[in-house]
């Protein structure tokens, strides 16, 4: 039986930014360590990204039953026999760093997502095509998101990351996003809200747990409830929509907050009021990750069959 991963990650390296441009060169990430500290026994490090600090995990092998090579992609082959090890035929890979927005500049924005989508499309051309990734697009500058997108698709990018709350300033719904859906159906890549926020934010170490469910996982809630609020999978009837990595069990509860919205006046904006389908993920081209131990009959009550994935978080 094919099995696809449909989450996983890589850690970025400095191979990451090999690939950026010599004018963009001065925005290349640094890695940098605690102060006063050995960096051979220090427990943490970090990116440092136009004057910002962004965490650079330090992993446990064992912990992670995974090792530097297989997550940095720098032994392709590696990564491919611990896939044959789990049963894995394909793994679709998201970033790290890139999980919440890490810089604020319009350029340095572009220059990074640039160089990591070269990067990790020569990696992916390594292994057969069973690596699987999806593009990371420079939100910020609308018309270089589309020609990444393009490059992407021609180098082995099966989906589009995108994030679930302010992205480039803008919510989701915007229309200053249709052009990047609409180049995306056209492609016929699947727009996937992966959790993590698009908002920059630099919090001390202490701070990060404080909003991390409001920052991580309600995104993707969030871009699934006003897609559908306001109707943009119906203006593009052959995109796709993925909703990775936060579970599945909050469907029933926005499938019931939307049919009190939109069944009543002035909660369906711009149209008179309608009924929520039964088959809504199906309808729209929806599709969410789950875990294994959530209330999965209850949650296929409402979420249908055939619109459920699993990704291991790799």
């Amino acid at each position: 039986m094919l099995v696809i991963d449909a989450d996983t990650h890589l850690d970025e390296s400095e191979d990451t930014w090999k690939y950026m441009r010599e004018e963009e060169i001065e925005f290349k990430p640094t890695t940098a360590y605690p102060a006063k500290l050995d960096p051979s026994r220090s427990p943490s490090r970090y990116w440092l990204i136009d004057g910002q600090r962004q965490i650079r995990f330090i992993r446990d092998d064992k912990r992670t039953r995974t090792t530097v090579e297989t997550r940095e992609l720098l032994d392709v082959q590696a990564r491919l026999r611990a896939m044959d090890e789990r049963g894995t035929q394909v793994q679709v890979i998201y970033p790290t760093l890139f999980i919440m927005e890490s810089t604020k500049p319009p350029e340095v924005s572009l220059a990074l997502r640039r160089s990591y989508n070269r990067w990790l499309a020569d990696r992916c051309a390594q292994s057969g095509g069973r690596l699987r990734w999806v593009c990371l697009p420079p939100a910020m500058t609308m018309d270089e998101a589309v020609k990444e997108l393009r490059f992407a698709k021609d180098h082995g990018a099966c989906g589009v990351m995108k994030k679930g709350d302010r992205e480039a300033g803008r919510w989701p719904a915007d229309p200053y996003f249709f052009p990047l859906y609409e180049e995306a159906e056209r492609l016929g890549m699947p727009i996937c809200f992966h959790t993590g926020s698009g908002t920059p934010d630099f919090p001390s170490a202490k701070d990060v747990s404080l909003g991390s469910l409001m920052r991580s996982q309600l995104p993707t809630v969030h871009a699934f409830h006003t897609l559908l609020r306001h109707e943009v999978p119906s203006k593009f009837p052959k995109l796709r929509f993925g909703f990775i990595e936060a579970n599945s069990s909050w469907i029933p509860y926005v499938t019931y907050d939307l049919s009190r919205r939109l069944k009543r006046p002035g909660g369906r904006p711009n149209n008179p009021p309608y009924t929520v389908p039964g088959d809504l993920l199906n309808a729209n081209r929806m599709y969410v990750t789950c875990q294994v131990d959530e209330d999965l009959p209850y949650i296929l009550k409402f979420a249908g069959e055939d619109n459920l994935m699993i990704g291991s978080d790799y």
